[in-house]
């Protein structure tokens, strides 16, 4: 046995230690294991913003506690939303079903099975409506995870909120609009890839100009993550499909400046707690930098990387399912190390169904208990200075460059995903993490080593079947009473300006206003943009 196999207590655990994006980990990290460029760490509030891109962090406010939910009809998902707002919740996050992701209406046929089932149904405004009522949209901020259809439901959205008589120059929110991903990781595209980047810059044009409080974006490696990427690979195929958003939106002759500053970010958080929070810190580093150097950005809120953070869906177990609390919080508590903007907890339950209220209100509860005490909120960007942490967040921003670099010879993120690039290296790396599961390399608690033989029955929340049948009478009823001359009229405008260059934002927005169905809309859209057949490629 050699030397470097032992530890001063005899042989080591393992032969070698390494993160889950294959970095090996020494036994002991000293000064001398400082990056030399150290003096890049900076301070909180000022570039690259390895620390934090607020100087005060969370002394001056906390992260917004933004819990992602959605399930079944709209008047559902809004009593859910009203109950996590009286529990503390701060910010509203919303998970739409399949088919409203993908752009049918719940009475299409090929949507058998899955109404309702990963999300709430929105099929037309009357569901908007209902979705929030009695939440005021100028008071509240929105997250609204959709991308295909992302544009049909930020009209939906704003033709709400001028219901309630709202300042659009005050709603705020996020669209996530990150379409790029949905070819490398999801598959919930529509369109092909240059029409659906159209739409991507149409939103951020409408929104320069009439919505300035909105994220207009916000670009996720959360799914590229839950796809099987390790932390490396997903920070450098989301800046990938970053660089080319922004690349676009120059194109079309926007500021860097002024559509920069209100990009986001979507990422996942993992078990590995001390890679976690070295890529946290990494990516604020490259993305100021990419900003700066390659897109000659000067507005300082046009180099910071602001972004949400949920706990890993992934990485949680229907086995032992009150295990998934503990890894909840460590995933939780690297993300606020990291310096998150804004965080979902996943709930126990979720590797079964949807959460139930019980486990979603500890799911925020765990978050409480971090923010108010745990002291991790008291200082910012407590673990600098660790010799593991910045050798290891120096170590994953120089494998992202790499990936990018290699990206970059390929043509961009767009030429890459038409090269399978992602997803070929996405593939690899997840079935590496099976195999190392399958034969212990990696221990899962529950699923590999410390097995129960007898789990106790869960109770979980499930979908009423009926659900479905009910939505598609509501919709028979609303294409009954509606307008639909005016309808049919707005469809037409839509058509004749998708077959030219104008932004589609405003006859989007008149569709629905009209009650124009999401699925209306979207069929408009196919009519001259033609849907994506990966195989075709």
């Amino acid at each position: 046995m050699s030397a470097e196999k032992k530890s001063q207590n005899g042989i080591e655990r393992k032969n070698v230690f390494k993160t889950d994006s294959d970095i090996k980990i020494k036994r002991l990290y000293q000064e001398e294991d400082l990056p030399e460029d150290i003096s890049e760490l900076g301070d909180p509030g000022g570039f690259p913003y390895t620390r934090g891109i607020y100087p005060n962090m969370y002394r001056t406010r906390l992260w917004t506690m933004r819990q992602y939910s959605g399930y079944a009809t709209a008047r559902e998902t809004n009593r859910r939303f009203r109950y996590l707002l009286k529990h503390g919740q701060t910010g509203l996050s919303v998970a739409f079903d399949l088919p409203t992701q993908m752009g049918y209406n719940s009475d299409n046929p090929v949507c058998e099975g899955e109404v309702g089932k990963a999300g709430v149904i929105i099929d037309s405004l009357e569901d908007m409506e209902i979705l929030f009522q009695e939440i005021p949209l100028e008071k509240i901020t929105t997250s609204m995870t959709i991308n295909a259809t992302a544009a049909i439901l930020l009209a939906l959205y704003v033709a709400v909120a001028k219901k309630q008589g709202a300042d659009l120059s005050k709603i705020s929110g996020t669209t996530q609009n990150d379409v790029l991903k949905e070819y490398i990781a999801r598959a919930t595209y529509i369109y092909p890839p240059k029409p659906s980047m159209r739409l991507v810059t149409d939103i951020f044009e409408y929104c320069n100009e009439n919505l300035p409080k909105w994220n207009t974006i916000s670009i996720s490696g959360y799914h590229i993550r839950e796809a099987g990427s390790n932390a490396v690979q997903e920070l450098a195929f989301t800046f990938a499909n970053a660089i080319a958003y922004v690349s676009a939106a120059v194109d079309r002759g926007l500021n860097v400046n002024e559509f920069g500053a209100r990009l986001s970010y979507f990422f996942a958080c993992h078990n590995n707690f001390f890679e976690e929070v070295a890529k946290f810190r990494a990516a604020r580093r490259i993305w100021a930098k990419i900003m700066k150097e390659r897109f000659g950005a000067t507005n300082p809120k046009a180099m910071m990387l602001r972004f949400h953070t949920q706990t890993a869906g992934s990485t949680l177990t229907a086995q032992q399912p009150d295990n998934n609390v503990v890894r909840v919080t460590i995933q939780a508590l690297a993300a606020v190390l990291g310096g998150t903007q804004s965080l979902h907890t996943n709930a126990k339950d979720e590797a079964l169904a949807l959460p139930s209220e019980e486990a979603a209100r500890l799911a925020l509860r765990t978050q409480q208990i971090i923010a108010h005490e745990s002291g991790t909120a008291d200082t910012v960007d407590p673990l600098a200075g660790s010799y593991f942490l910045e050798s290891l967040t120096h170590e994953i921003e120089n494998d992202v460059w790499r990936h990018l670099e290699k990206v970059d010879a390929m043509g961009g993120a767009v030429r890459a995903i038409e090269q399978k690039y992602f997803q070929s290296e996405i593939t690899k790396s997840a079935y590496k993490y099976q195999n190392a599961v399958e034969t212990k390399e990696k221990i899962i608690v529950g699923i590999n080593k410390f097995i129960d033989e007898q789990e106790p029955k869960q109770e979980i929340l499930r979908v009423d079947p009926s659900v479905q049948m009910e939505q598609a009478k509501r919709l028979t009823k609303l294409r009954e009473n509606r307008d639909n001359s005016k309808v049919e009229n707005t469809l037409a405008e839509l058509r004749k300006a998708a077959s030219g260059s104008e932004n589609l934002l405003p006859k989007i927005i008149e569709c629905v206003e009209s009650y124009a169905t999401l699925g209306e809309t979207s069929d408009a859209l196919r009519e001259v943009f033609g849907t994506y057949n990966e195989v075709s490629t």
